[in-house]
């Protein structure tokens, strides 16, 4: 019986993804926008590739890269990205797309953001003690919090500062509960908007590039390199990239990412 459950496993029957399945680690973004609904069955049916969707924060998705945990990573965190990759466990990292990082809150602004710079509107929400509600996650949104917060010379704390350690989707639930202020990205929240109010956009240091990073064996024999090359190639490749323009259009008016693959490195400040 043992030996006919093997058998039958490794048939034909099973399915390609029994030999042809890699695990992608990406953010919870790429998820709760719905972006990875549309990309990866058009991703399977081209190459034959099944995929397993890890979503987390970046920091998190970069940390299974690091153990060799994930054949390829999506995910939106520029300078821990650029450590990783100087590390030499990773290989190809490319341009995928950007959008930008968007200033949520209550549609009466207790704290007055509205129209102003975001490095203002950080020190407005400190000063006015207003609720802020972070991923507190170590994501690709998280990181550019902690800079604006840095950049603004506002150290952030309780009571008003207050941390979820859960993805966009579930932090932008909490902030319109507590009819408190966050920083999302813009198609999460276009997605999901849930009752918040967009205060804060445009900014050059809201820019927010999403890469795809090649993951290599010298992370731990389980990575599939071949898997990483067939992912990092399709995502940047023309289909894909059309698809990256479109998605959102429809239903939105506007696209929800901005494909990049072979343009020079978009820059904020």
């Amino acid at each position: 019986m043992v030996l006919l459950a093997l058998a039958a496993c490794g048939s034909p029957a099973a399915g390609p993804s029994a030999e042809r399945s890699l695990i992608l680690a990406t953010t919870t973004s790429t998820q709760d926008s719905g972006l990875l609904d549309d990309l990866l069955p058009a991703f399977t049916a081209e190459t034959g590739w099944a995929v397993k969707p890890v979503a987390v924060g970046s920091g998190q998705a970069i940390e299974m890269g690091r153990r060799g945990e994930a054949d390829v990573l999506l995910v939106h965190s520029p300078a821990a990205e650029e450590e990783y990759v100087a590390e030499g466990t990773a290989g190809r990292r490319l341009l995928v797309m950007h959008n930008d990082f968007v200033l949520l809150g209550p549609d009466a602004d207790p704290a007055g953001l509205r129209g102003v710079p975001v490095d203002e509107a950080m020190r407005r929400i400190a000063a006015a003690g207003t609720v802020f509600v972070s991923r507190g996650d170590d994501s690709g949104t998280h990181a550019r919090e902690k800079s604006l917060w840095e950049k603004a010379g506002v150290t952030p704390g309780a009571p008003w500062y207050q941390e979820t350690g859960q993805g966009m989707g579930a932090t932008l639930r909490v902030a319109a509960e507590k009819a408190g202020y966050t920083l999302s990205d813009r198609a999460t929240y276009l997605s999901q908007p849930d009752g918040l109010a967009l205060l804060v956009e445009g900014d050059p240091g809201l820019l927010n590039v999403y890469h795809v990073i090649e993951v290599t064996k010298r992370a731990g024999e389980r990575v599939q390199p071949e898997a990483a090359a067939a992912f990092a190639d399709w995502i940047t490749g023309p289909d894909a990239q059309r698809r990256i323009g479109e998605f959102g259009r429809e239903e939105y008016g506007q696209p929800l990412f901005v494909p990049d693959a072979g343009k020079p490195e978009p820059t904020g400040d």
